[in-house]
């Protein structure tokens, strides 16, 4: 009796120790970061400029939330500074950046992607371009933004197939559009549309067809994080298979068009000193 009773005890201690580990081990706090040029998915805050704003800022925070876990979002430089901050350990995650086997050494990759980045055919209102899939765009003049991230694949596809001009950002593609020196241009969906509507273009120009291209922007732990476990992983792959059912993504992103819309109309009201 007295050593069924101490079994018991026992049982109950190291379900205890087994809890607290668990709750020890489980993390309270992330830093993430990610592009700081990637409008509606993730910019730098003209308000605060150490921190990201976004579509993905908004929807990670979400996902966190759900799980108790708390997130600071910081602008760390450029993209290529960004991956370098979380492949140290210094950032824990990024929270936009495509799939990447040269970095699987460094990073987790969950998934499935926190959104799938449709690359459209944009073009004038007026055009005439004849476009059914991405091989009729081989007798046209395009643009693509050398920020533009696509699937390896496409990208094989584009440099053997496509004629593209170029250009430092999507402003200046989609200027190159309303000049008439090219005939279409490569964009994303939602990249688009903020782009169009805050340059005033959007009577201008239009998205054309299906998708060419639809490259997954991830979530990417760092194996040098101290959060980097097989609880978190496990949590931000089950919250992220639920986001495209809850219809969160899509009011998301939205709201983000019409903030990065508003912060552009703002910096063009602003007084030139």
């Amino acid at each position: 009796m007295v050593m069924r009773e101490a079994g018991r005890v026992l049982a109950c201690m190291v379900a205890l120790l087994s809890s607290a580990v668990m709750a020890a081990g489980k993390c309270e706090r992330l830093v993430a970061t990610g592009s700081p040029d990637a409008p509606p998915y993730s910019w730098q805050d003209p308000l605060d400029p150490k921190h990201l704003v976004g579509a993905n800022v908004d929807l990670l925070r979400q996902v966190l939330g759900e799980l108790g876990v708390k997130v600071e979002v910081l602008s760390a430089g450029r993209r290529d500074q960004a991956l370098e901050e979380v492949r140290s350990g210094r950032m824990d995650l990024l929270l936009d950046t495509p799939m990447q086997v040269q970095q699987l050494t460094a990073l987790d990759y969950i998934h499935p992607p926190l959104q799938l980045n449709e690359y459209l055919v944009w073009t004038r209102h007026d055009a005439t371009l004849e476009f059914d899939g991405p091989a009729d765009l081989a007798k046209y003049q395009g643009s693509l933004s050398e920020r533009a991230r696509l699937t390896p694949a496409f990208t094989a596809f584009a440099k053997a197939q496509l004629k593209l001009d170029p250009a430092q950002n999507l402003t200046q593609a989609f200027q190159k559009l309303v000049l008439g020196q090219v005939d279409y241009v490569l964009a994303g969906r939602y990249s688009g549309m903020a782009m169009t509507q805050s340059l005033g273009m959007s009577n201008n120009l239009i998205a054309r067809g299906l998708p060419v291209d639809r490259p997954g922007l991830y979530l990417a732990v760092s194996h040098n994080s101290a959060c980097n476990d097989a609880w978190l992983r496990g949590q931000l792959a089950k919250k992220l298979t639920e986001l495209p059912v809850s219809g969160a993504s899509e009011a998301v992103l939205q709201r983000n068009v019409e903030r990065w819309k508003a912060q552009m109309q703002v910096q063009a009201d602003a007084p030139k000193h």
